[in-house]
């Protein structure tokens, strides 16, 4: 059968133009200058030719020659389906309820503008106006945390002390300040930990790290000197007493506090689940394919119970894409977020999707409104084959309506308002996506979620103490442990509920590292140490050392997870000193912390009477 185009639709000046391969049946579009119907008529096969403002478009259908039928070379449209476009509208500009409604109204005027004061207080350097990578530190005037907190402003870090006595933290600074031995920021961030509602959202703004230095008050109760020489010496028994807020308060209590302050800002290892049909199901997409520019495209996602990996529950986004109707391109998006989420703990989106070989988009919202701007990032899929796609924030580009906004704002990572998956013959400013084709498709979507990319570093830090796991062990002697293990109960449950802090922490899913030192002393750093896990070694250790070790751990790879005590080799009743002439080498921290072949989930609790030891803790 021979095969050709209608000669009333290509033929110019009594020629027929040349054309590739063609096949009956198949549409093939034809490019015109305007106000001509037939001259320059070009057919392609497979490929959609550019579009000039010079140029439009008509379609023709291929036929055996010798066919008469008058639908060849005839422009068609499908019709467009209105009440698809209005369902659409409807369902991403849903009406508030009236009591929501009444709620945003009334909130509006309490809420705090970007030009309100800050109620923290800036001791060093300068606060930025969207400040970074900044440290908080709890207990930031005792023994170890002033000591974090120098360590840190000498790195030049951005750090934000919890505080409660804010004179106090200012006459205790001063000379670091006044001596310009930091380059960082200190900001002082008034709180008393025991009391949720001082802990100001405005103080965990920016915060990437945390180091809990934050103890219950033991003194003396014949009474201390004013700077507490007695409690600091760490080495001379006096008989202690709980002074102030309780050890529950505290040690447990107080954890909690600080850690739900600072959900939005620390993240998760495993990252938060955004889209996950098989443990949240209120995350609902619907619609938003070419109908709304008069296309016919459809589609929608769906979940289906055995549609993931292993049979597990996914989300299928499939339909049909058809670029008639100067259309082409189908997507689903969720409802705007109620509240929109605050992902700035991550560094970006992960998907875990089922591939059919084309290109598609993954797009991220700011803004509640409809019709706006999209960070938009496009990721290449392979057919039939299972794969983990990373959208680093970094990588997305502000678009709208398929164009790249040159002077677009950066992705705002506080407030991420709804997300869309899209499939379309356009990538940006004109260009095509290389495998767009027309037809139907399937996009099998397991989990959408936020991803850490490197969770083997601490993000909090927490210094708590040897001994938490031994009051109640099952064959101890306590008659030969610490005094804090002997007077564990009469001191309120010290140990109990610092046992209970560690537990908060773990238990938070942030990446960890609880250090138990034995009693801290203020002797100089320098001195040989040992680490160790399970919980049963005993001496002393200078506050400078783990200072040191705190501020060396939000820096170490592999340490995430991991709770160890540490201790040095120096005997108790033996003084440490160092020569001021010729002090110890600085402490190479990764080396020591390698060497030492620290286990994580190592916590020498113990579980239904059984003492774990150094393996690791299973409930």
């Amino acid at each position: 059968m021979k095969i050709g185009v209608s000669a009333s639709s290509v033929r110019r000046g009594g020629e027929r133009c040349t054309a590739l391969p063609i096949v009956p049946g198949e549409r093939k579009m034809c490019k015109e200058p305007q106000g001509l119907h037939t001259a320059g008529c070009m057919v392609t096969r497979g490929k959609l030719l550019p579009r000039k403002s010079n140029t439009h478009y008509r379609h023709f259908t291929v036929r055996a020659a010798g066919n008469n039928s008058e639908e060849t070379g005839k422009d068609t449209k499908a019709k467009w389906d209105l009440g698809r476009f209005v369902k659409t509208l409807w369902f991403f500009n849903k009406p508030s309820s009236p009591f929501n409604l009444v709620k945003d109204t009334l909130a509006k005027p309490f809420s705090k503008t970007e030009d309100s004061e800050s109620s923290m207080i800036v001791l060093a350097g300068t606060r930025e106006r969207e400040a970074e990578n900044v440290v908080i530190v709890a207990g930031a005037t005792g023994g170890v945390g002033k000591r974090v907190v120098t360590l840190l402003l000498n790195q030049g870090r951005h750090v934000r002390a919890l505080v409660r006595d804010v004179e106090k933290a200012k006459s205790l600074y001063a000379p670091v300040i006044e001596h310009g031995r930091s380059s960082g920021c200190l900001e002082l961030a008034p709180a008393d930990i025991t009391q949720a509602k001082t802990l100001l959202p405005e103080y965990f703004t920016g915060v990437k790290q945390l180091v809990w230095c934050a103890a219950t008050k033991i003194v003396p109760k014949e009474g201390d000197t004013e700077d507490r020489q007695k409690y600091y010496q760490g080495i001379k028994f006096y008989d202690p007493e709980v002074e102030g807020d309780t050890p529950e308060s505290v040690e447990y209590r107080g954890m909690m506090n600080v850690l739900d302050a600072l959900q939005n800002s620390l993240p998760k290892a495993e990252g938060i689940d955004i889209f996950n049909p098989a443990v949240k199901k209120d995350v609902i997409f619907g619609p938003i394919d070419d109908v709304v520019m008069g296309g016919v495209s459809s589609s929608m996602l769906s979940v289906s119970p055995l549609g993931g990996e292993q049979g597990t529950p996914a989300g299928i986004f499939a339909g049909n894409v058809t670029q008639a109707n100067n259309g082409g391109f189908a997507s689903v998006r969720s409802r705007n977020f109620t509240p929109s989420l605050d992902v700035s703990a991550y560094d970006g989106f992960e998907m875990r999707v089922k591939g059919d070989g084309q290109r598609y988009k993954f797009i991220a919202r700011t803004e509640d409104a409809f019709d706006g701007v999209g960070y938009t990032c496009s990721f290449d899929t392979k057919p039939g084959i299972w794969q983990t796609i990373r959208i680093p924030f970094d990588k997305l580009i502000p678009v709208f309506r398929a164009k790249i906004v040159r002077d677009g704002t950066k992705f705002n990572q506080h407030h991420v308002s709804s997300l869309q998956l899209m499939l379309s013959k356009f990538e940006y400013d004109g260009q095509l996506n290389p495998s767009w084709s027309e037809g139907s498709f399937e996009l099998p979507v397991q989990y959408i979620k936020t991803y850490v990319e490197d969770p083997s570093i601490p993000r909090c830090v927490m210094v708590s103490s040897a001994g938490v796991t031994r009051p109640g062990r099952p064959g101890i002697n306590v008659e030969e442990e610490p005094p804090a293990v002997k007077m564990n109960d009469m001191l309120g449950g010290l140990l109990t509920f610092k046992e209970k802090g560690e537990d908060v922490v773990r238990e938070s899913g942030i990446p960890h590292a609880i250090v138990r030192p034995v009693a801290l002393t203020e002797e100089p750093a320098g001195a040989e140490l040992e680490l160790d896990q399970g919980d049963t070694i005993k001496g002393k250790i200078s506050r400078d050392d783990v200072a040191e070790l705190c501020v060396s751990l939000l820096e170490q790879k592999d340490m995430a997870n991991v709770t160890f005590e540490i201790k040095s080799t120096v005997p108790f009743s033996t003084p440490f000193e160092i020569d001021p002439s010729n002090p110890p080498p600085p402490r190479d921290w990764g080396a020591l912390l390698r060497t030492s072949k620290l286990k994580p989930h190592v916590t020498g609790k113990t579980i239904d009477g059984v003492y774990t030891g150094r393996e690791k803790a299973t409930v």
